[in-house]
Order: C-alpha cells, then sequence, then structure tokens
C-alpha cells in the first residue's frame, strides 16, 4: 500500500543514555534532509546508499542541538516496506522533544501506537500472526515468553495453514462451481479429497487450539495456588519462593483476606505463585469473600500447593485433600500435597499419609518446612519439570493469543459441520456455507481476512515507536 503521510515517534522509552527516533513515509528523506548536516558529506539522504549508517548534525535555531548516526533504510528494503531512517541522539527528554518538533515542522505527523508495525503489516512485510507476535516479544519477560513469541514471528502459525488455506479455497470453488451446474448432476470437487484435507485441517487446528492453556501459562506466568487452611504457613511459603516479604505473617489465623500474587522466573520459566486466603468456616464477611477469590484462583491455577500441617490426624489432612481433588476432578492440573513442618514428625507418619491420600496420576507428596526452607528447592525443581523440555525448547508452535483461540475454535467448529454435511449428503449449499467460514475465519488469523476495527483493535495495544 501507499501512505500519502510520513511518521515519526520515539522507538525508546526516556531515561536512557541513548535515544532513537523513527521516521517512515513517503517524505522520510526530504523531511529528514531538512534538519540534519553531514560534515563535509552530501546532505540530500536520498543520494546516500541503503543500509547505511552516518555521523550528523542536527541544528535548531539556537545552533548544535546534537551530534546523532542516521540509520538509512529504502522502500521496500526495511521494516516498514517504505523510506525509512532512525536517528540516533542522546536520551536526554529535550533533545529528543527537540528532534520530534523540528521533524514536525518539516512536515511528518505523529505516529499513532503500533503504525509502523500496521504498514509493515498492510505493505506486506509480515502476516497479522506475526505483527502481533511483535508486541509478544517486546513484552517477553522470560525465555520461554520470547521463544513462543519468536517461532510466531517467524511465521509459525502460518506455515502451519496457509497451504491447506489454500487448497481449500480450491475445492471451495469447485463445490460453487457444481452449484452453477446443479441441473447436470455434476462433480468437481472429488468428495473423498475434500473430506482427507477437512480432517487434516481440524487436527492441525485442534492442536494449536489445544496448546492455548500452555501459551498463555508460559507466556503470563505459569499460575500456582497456595492453599490450606489458616496458619498452615502459605504466607511463609510464598515469601521464601519470591525471596520477598510480599506476605504478612502472622500467628493470627485469617491474616491474608485477599489474594496475593508474585512472579520469579526459574530456568527461563515464569511462575505466578498466588498465596490465598485460609480456608475454614467463618462468620467474618471479609474474611469469605477472600476465601471465595482462593475457589477461583484453584480453577484458574495450573498447579496447585495444598499445605497441610504435618501434626494433624490423617483423617483431617485427608478431608483436605479430598475437597480439592473433587474440585479439580477431570481437569489438567497438579496437585501437590505440601506437608508443612514434615521435620517435626516421624518419617513413619509421612509414609502413612502418603499411603493413605495419594491415588491420582497428577498427585504429588512433598514434606516441606516453610520456615526452614527444607525441601522448597526440590519443589522448584519439581515445578519446573511440569513444563517439559519439549515445550520449552522446540520449535511446536503454540498460541498465547485469545484472538487466534477464537478463530480456531470457529474453524474447528465449522468445518466439523462440513464433516457432517458430507456423511449425511446434506445439499452443496450448506456445505460451501461452512466452508467459507471455515476459510474466513482461518484467513483472520493471519490477515488475509482483516477490517479496520479488528486492526485497530490490535495495533492500539502497541508501543509508541513501534
Amino acid at each position: 500500500m501507499h501512505f500519502d503521510t510520513t511518521i515519526c515517534a520515539p522507538a525508546c522509552p526516556p531515561g536512557g543514555a541513548l535515544s532513537v527516533i523513527r521516521v517512515s513515509g513517503p517524505d522520510t528523506f526530504r523531511i529528514c534532509s531538512q534538519i540534519v548536516s553531514f560534515p563535509g558529506k552530501q546532505k540530500d539522504l536520498n543520494k546516500n546508499k541503503a543500509n547505511t549508517i552516518h555521523y550528523a548534525w542536527i541544528n535548531d535555531t539556537s545552533g548544535l542541538l546534537d551530534q546523532v548516526l542516521i540509520s538509512i533504510f529504502k522502500a521496500p528494503n526495511s521494516y516498514t516496506g517504505e523510506d525509512s531512517v532512525e536517528i540516533s541522539c542522546h536520551g536526554s527528554p529535550y533533545i529528543q522533544k527537540r528532534i520530534i518538533e523540528l521533524l514536525l515542522k518539516s512536515g511528518a505527523t505523529l505516529a499513532t501506537p503500533g503504525e509502523f508495525t500496521q504498514r509493515a503489516f498492510l505493505n506486506g512485510k509480515m502476516d497479522l500472526s506475526q505483527a502481533e507476535a511483535v508486541a509478544d516479544l517486546i513484552a517477553s519477560e522470560s525465555r520461554t515468553a520470547h521463544d513462543i513469541a519468536l517461532n510466531q514471528m517467524r511465521g509459525g502459525i502460518s506455515k502451519s495453514f496457509k497451504g491447506l488455506r489454500e487448497q481449500l479455497v480450491t475445492l471451495t470453488s469447485l463445490i460453487e462451481l457444481e452449484l452453477d451446474f446443479s441441473e447436470e448432476d455434476v462433480e468437481f470437487a472429488k468428495r473423498d479429497e475434500l473430506k482427507e484435507l477437512v480432517i487434516k485441517i481440524i487436527q492441525k487446528a485442534k492442536l494449536l487450539h489445544d496448546s492455548f492453556e500452555t501459551g498463555n501459562a508460559l507466556k503470563n506466568g505459569v499460575p500456582v495456588a497456595i492453599i490450606g487452611k489458616p496458619n498452615v504457613g502459605k504466607s511463609t511459603l510464598l515469601n521464601h519462593l519470591v525471596q520477598d516479604e510480599k506476605a504478612i505473617v502472622s500467628e493470627i489465623a485469617g491474616t491474608t483476606r485477599d489474594v496475593i500474587e508474585d512472579t520469579i522466573i526459574v530456568n527461563g520459566i515464569l511462575f505466578r505463585f498466588i498465596d490465598t486466603a485460609g480456608l475454614r468456616e467463618t462468620a467474618d464477611i471479609i474474611e469469605n469473600l477472600g476465601i471465595r477469590k482462593t475457589y477461583q484462583k484453584i480453577e484458574m491455577a495450573r498447579i496447585i500447593l495444598l499445605l497441610v500441617d504435618a501434626r494433624d490426624d490423617i483423617s483431617c489432612i485427608t478431608g483436605s485433600f479430598e475437597e480439592i481433588r473433587k474440585q479439580i476432578r477431570g481437569q489438567n492440573k497438579q496437585l501437590f500435597l505440601l506437608v508443612n513442618m514434615s521435620d517435626l514428625v516421624n518419617t513413619s507418619k509421612l509414609s502413612e499419609i502418603s499411603d493413605t491420600i495419594l491415588t491420582g496420576e497428577n498427585e504429588f507428596l512433598l514434606p516441606v518446612s516453610a520456615k526452614t526452607e527444607y525441601n522448597l528447592a526440590k519443589l522448584v525443581e519439581m515445578l519446573t519439570s511440569f513444563i517439559t523440555q519439549e515445550e520449552i525448547n522446540s520449535d511446536k508452535t503454540v498460541i498465547s493469543n485469545v484472538r487466534h483461540l477464537e478463530a480456531l475454535a470457529n474453524t474447528i467448529f465449522h468445518l466439523n459441520a462440513v464433516l457432517r454435511g458430507l456423511d449425511e449428503g446434506l445439499s452443496e449449499e450448506l456445505t460451501a456455507h461452512d466452508l467459507r467460514l471455515a476459510i474466513h475465519y482461518l484467513g483472520t488469523i493471519t490477515g488475509e481476512i482483516s477490517n479496520e476495527e479488528v486492526l485497530g483493535n490490535i495495533f492500539r495495544n502497541f508501543c509508541i515507536g513501534k
């Protein structure tokens, strides 16, 4: 696409020693040539070679403003696909402001959030899923979040569906052609071939759809809920895990009345630990609200740490464990029974607890001491083991974007309708309708089908200068 305006914006947050100001658009070289000068060199930026960096001066009305480096990129070989310049200046807020003012005075306009990346998408430099990955890459806080964003930025999702979608479009066109010859009973699209293709796309779409739980956890932090009765050491455990006094520790029952969260990165994985209100019967209205939130966090968590007091009766421990087991039955969650104050009981009782309680595949027991930190390193090691090396290190594509999740769910729904239609011999009109909708939803993932409202929602979440 051709844009009439030339945009500019700082590409770095304030506070650093250096700053980069980006300029992109048809008048980039003319505008920048008006504000820079090259000692002993050609001032017209357009006459310099592409992909080169030049030492330059920027002057304002009072004289020399700054000594800068000018990076030159010529269309179509730039990030946006347009003529572009990046001005590396000193990080002074005053210098940045004055350079932007000079650019605006020379004919540039301020870029909106994400406008550089939006132009890159509209100019065919990347598809929509890759553009969204740019924002995820900038926001990544851990190695795993970085790897997910980088894989998507390289076109992981696009590669999964591009060829299959093209085949689906071809077969759908043939079925719609049949509708024009409905009275002649002709068949242009082979039904066996169509069915085989639809099944293949459903399988790929379902794999990606089912990867969302993992992808979302790795991107935003694997949620780990710390639950148990009051005064079993939940807040002490949280403080030791995050190495900070995040939660108040007190002998008074019901001290924690709200959810307290903090994150740590272990082996490149971001974990979000959630300390919750103690589970008990109480008449306190505020504490009951906290307990209600505890059950909500159990539903949201991927890993649950149920902390119990090793000195309690086995029947009491069993009752607590069984209550949580019932709540999460049928869900893909790991349930840890952490027997706190285990140093105060003999090993025979720990063995009895293990033999009596643990039956499920995703259930684990670990004796710990939140006070002395006994076995806490082992706990962290076990937590990281659930995010397998295959998930972390491989090039397997996973999704972490809710928009992609919804598009895949709609794709699967309409393709399943196509399969039912083929098996039941429904009319070609209904089959063609569901095929068109499946193609539409697949296309919304990569941006082959998009509208201004969707693009506005996506790019307004970007930072200025990207």
